[in-house]
């Protein structure tokens, strides 16, 4: 198993690292579980192992592991995005690969963050105009970066956990159809793009975005393919919490566009993602090759 979705906080970043600055993250245990606190709030749901990668790699019991920021530490600043990058370089090893973070707004950045030859890409924020940033997209093609694009979890639905559940999968349908629609996925064909939570529900919608695309003008202006041959450029992970879905997800992208994921340490992740994929008819051994391949 290659675990593709996984996240850490690097101890660079803790709060023990520098108690004057409030920004940054601390954890703390008491007898219900793990804390962490971040911006003034407590937050429950990381139920694993967030910071200790032998611990993490123990309670995943996986082969290797792809691990990524927690999203809330995708930072727009500079400082603490090459902070956190040096943190999570440290973490490579022959079991661990290493999604970092920088500004979508510096192109540069991400030029220079692959230039090191540590990072296998980076983590970016499933905003609702993602397909906007086109400098971005032309450096992560030219760099051959693997992009994982990762809700915020911003979504305001506060009752019955549905800004999780809902909300997650929501932002990231969004922002896959407007890079879609904006053409980037037809413009930039070399992109290693993957989505978290299976793609939300973008698959589910291609219908809908291939009707849109056959007639209205808006629809087509920055898109000439159809957008199903753009939705088959994207690579999915496996967290969807339903084998049939699953399996009717590899049927459409095909079993090498998936990648096996746990979304750990949180307590919406897999907690048995081989099992899952071979109760929907899929073999981890590919999925495992497909992460090889991604990252090489």
């Amino acid at each position: 198993m290659i675990d593709v979705h996984a996240h850490v906080i690097v101890r660079e970043l803790l709060r023990d690292a520098a108690p004057e600055e409030e920004w940054r993250p601390a954890i703390h245990h008491d007898d219900r579980g793990q804390v962490v606190e971040l911006n003034g709030r407590s937050i429950r749901s990381a139920v694993g192992e967030f910071v200790d990668v032998p611990v993490i790699l123990e309670q995943l019991g996986s082969d290797g592991v792809v691990l990524s920021p927690w999203v809330p530490l995708l930072f727009d600043d500079l400082e603490r995005c090459r902070l956190q990058n040096s943190g999570i370089e440290r973490l490579v090893s022959d079991r661990v690969w290493v999604l970092g973070s920088v500004p979508l707004t510096h192109p540069t950045e991400l030029r220079d963050a692959m230039a090191r030859g540590v990072l296998r890409g980076v983590e970016v924020p499933a905003l609702p105009d993602l397909g906007r940033f086109e400098e971005f997209w032309a450096a992560a093609e030219e760099t051959g970066a693997v992009v994982f694009i990762h809700p915020t979890t911003r979504v305001t639905l506060p009752e019955y956990y549905l800004w999780n559940t809902v909300g997650n999968p929501l932002e990231t349908t969004v922002a896959a159809a407007h890079m879609v629609m904006a053409g980037v996925m037809e413009r930039h064909p070399g992109l290693k793009v993957v989505l978290a939570h299976g793609g939300g529900a973008l698959v589910a919608l291609r219908g809908r975005l291939r009707h849109a695309h056959s007639f209205q003008p808006q629809a087509r202006s920055a898109l000439e393919e159809d957008p199903v041959e753009s939705i088959r450029r994207f690579w999915f992970d496996t967290v969807m919490h339903d084998v049939g879905l699953l399996r009717a997800l590899a049927d459409f992208a095909g079993e090498d566009r998936l990648l096996l994921g746990s979304d750990h340490p949180f307590d919406m992740a897999d907690p048995d993602p081989v099992a899952t994929v071979r109760a929907a008819g899929l073999d981890p051994e590919r999925l495992a090759d497909n992460a090889r391949r991604l990252l090489a």
